[in-house]
């Protein structure tokens, strides 16, 4: 029986011939190198060649093998080199990797941010709206300061509400700008807000809100339906398609007409009006009461317990001014002092009063007794008393009602 070759390898003698595949001598280079010589190939540490792939007669040993090299793989990562730190300086707060740590795998499946850039805004009017429409939007310098400001109140208007508001608008003198600060807020908040708000006439003494929104003309030509119509059939209307019934509509703003018999618009009492306000709270979240004259009549307990906050109505005048000083005294006199604190004064220069009246002083005297004042500036669509247009009003006359519009808003919480 023939001898394995390792114990016929060790039988051989010095001078015998070796198998040409068994002949590895090591040799001393002269630069004091070692290097092997031979039949096989030289091979340096450095080399590191990719296993050669194991074939297999099945797809469970050639699975099982390749894991075993998934396994292995990590062993053949050099350790990372260790940076040299001068002396005397403090240890890097760093930690080292150490040597065989697995780095972090890169997730596949992350998407950036955004596939879209962020785009300048676009300017919409004046030079700057011009000269982006001219260039085809080649020169974009964005909106003015202006046209920002207007988008800032556009924001505050259109702020989301949980639940319904009320906001009173009332006077202690009539005819200085109450029932169109009504008309043109109400207008402004149906532009802007998802939702159309409602306004209530609870004018005791023939209130004329829906003439002012619609025209006298058109209001003749409708069906003159009344706060009082609502009442009579109140338990009766269970959806808004229902209450539409007893609406009025300027676009998008709903109104509620006040009673126009003398002998029967005085007679709306607090509890009647708790009513209404409470089935416009089960559709609307902004409702404006126009109040009337005055903070004495029968349904005006009723108002201020359910507004959450108040416009309180002035002129220039000197009369006017007083009144309005006078309504917030009283109020905060009466129980109402956060309505008072809280109120929105609204200076409306309807009669453009003369010189010698120091409007500035009026102001400042006013604007220490509330949360906030707007001036109104004098506007022909306004002091005729006639229908109430955005679109006939100036842009001074209709950045105050967005300013007015914005602050109510901002008072609800």
């Amino acid at each position: 029986m023939p001898k394995p070759a390792d114990n016929r390898l060790d039988e051989a003698g010095p001078d015998e011939e070796q198998p040409e595949l068994r002949r590895r001598f090591r040799r001393r280079n002269a630069d004091g190198s070692d290097a092997w010589t031979g039949t096989f190939p030289a091979v340096t540490p450095e080399s590191t060649a990719p296993p050669r792939p194991i074939r297999s007669s099945s797809w469970a040993e050639a699975a099982a093998a390749a894991d075993a090299l998934s396994d292995t793989a990590p062993a053949l990562i050099a350790p990372p080199t260790p940076v040299r730190q001068p002396a005397g300086a403090p240890p890097s707060q760093v930690p080292e990797s150490l040597p065989g740590a697995e780095l972090p795998a890169a997730d596949a499946t992350a998407l950036p941010a955004s596939f879209v850039r962020e785009q300048k805004p676009r300017p919409k009017r004046g030079f700057r709206g011009f000269l982006y429409r001219a260039t085809g939007g080649a020169w974009n310098l964005g909106p003015s300061p202006l046209e920002r400001e207007e988008d800032e109140l556009a924001r505050r208007i259109s702020r989301q509400l949980q639940g319904s508001f009320n906001t009173a608008v009332l006077s202690l003198k009539g005819g200085i700008g109450k029932t169109s600060t009504t008309v043109g807020v109400g207008l402004t908040l149906a532009e802007y807000r998802g939702d159309p708000p409602c306004a209530i006439d609870a004018n005791p003494d023939s209130g004329d809100l829906v003439e002012r929104a619609l025209g006298e003309g058109i209001y003749q030509m409708t069906t003159p339906r009344t706060i009082t119509d609502l009442l009579k059939n109140i338990d009766a209307v269970d959806s808004l398609t229902e209450l539409s019934r007893y609406m009025h509509h300027s676009g998008r703003l709903h109104l509620i007409a006040g009673e126009q018999d003398p002998e029967v618009s005085d007679s709306l009492t607090a509890e009647e009006y708790l009513r209404i306000r409470k089935l416009i709270a089960s559709y609307y979240s902004v409702a404006l009461t126009d109040c009337g004259t005055g903070v004495t009549h029968n349904a005006m307990s009723g108002i201020l317990q359910s507004a959450d906050n108040l416009i309180i109505a002035a002129g220039y005048a000197v009369s006017g001014a007083k009144r309005a000083r006078s309504t917030l005294q009283w109020l905060a006199g009466h129980g109402y002092e956060d309505l008072a604190r809280n109120a929105i004064v609204v200076i409306t220069d309807k009669d453009e009063v003369s010189n010698r009246v120091d409007k500035h002083a009026i102001e400042e005297h006013l604007a220490g007794m509330c949360r906030e004042l707007i001036a109104v500036p004098h506007d022909r669509g306004v002091a005729d008393g006639d229908l109430v247009t955005l679109d006939h009003l100036k842009p001074e006359t209709r950045r105050a009602y967005k300013e007015i519009a914005a602050a109510i808003v901002d008072g609800f919480h």
